[in-house]
């Protein structure tokens, strides 16, 4: 099996430079590490003066608990829609009779 086409992106996060070879988009990458070196950013500034490895793993930690916090969001949304789906069902059936396949 063949890998996709990486590509490399120099990127610069915490004031250092990076090269990441990555399968995904160039502008995906530089998303990525705009992101990270955001939320470094703000924890130095938050905490003052932070060592450079602490502040990363607090940023990771921080950008970890919003991925969860939004994949049970997710998971909200999703059994918000299955439980309303047969009651919509029926309502669309019951107002529309004529068009329901009974055979």
């Amino acid at each position: 099996m063949m890998d996709p086409q990486k590509t490399s992106v120099t990127v610069r996060i915490a004031g250092e430079e990076h090269t990441i070879r990555a399968s995904a988009e160039p502008s995906y990458t530089r998303r990525c590490a705009e992101l990270v070196d955001d939320r470094i950013h703000q924890i130095r500034v938050q905490a003052g003066l932070i060592e450079g490895h602490k502040a990363a793993i607090l940023a990771a930690l921080s950008i970890a608990d919003e991925c969860f916090q939004a994949q049970e969001e997710l998971e909200r949304v999703r059994a918000d829609v299955s439980g309303r789906a047969p009651q919509l069902a029926e309502r669309i059936t019951r107002a529309f009779p004529e068009s329901v396949d009974t055979d």
